[in-house]
């Protein structure tokens, strides 16, 4: 078992700061950012049958919201997955 670091304090104005010494998680957003676009699809899919209904109501917006969110979300996939075949070297 490896001795553990203790943690560095840092004075700034009156307050204090214990910054500890962890790694950073290995995350590269890629599943995060297919389970959001996936949800976007599901609501708007969800909400397509009551069109007439969110017409009327002036809530159509809720629909295209999903939409958009879907749409912006397939835009930062590609872009995650990209950065993440950028990082390992890979031609994911």
């Amino acid at each position: 078992m490896q001795p553990q670091e203790e943690p560095v304090t840092h004075e700034i104005g009156k307050r204090t700061y214990i910054v500890a010494p962890v790694e950073p998680l290995d995350v590269d957003g890629v599943r995060t950012l297919e389970v959001g676009t996936g949800l976007w699809l599901l609501g708007f899919i969800a909400l397509l049958p009551f069109y007439g209904s969110l017409q009327d109501d002036g809530r159509l917006w809720w629909l295209w919201s999903c939409l958009a969110g879907f749409g912006l979300g397939l835009f930062g996939l590609e872009f995650c997955r990209r950065r993440r075949a950028r990082r390992t070297g890979s031609d994911d």
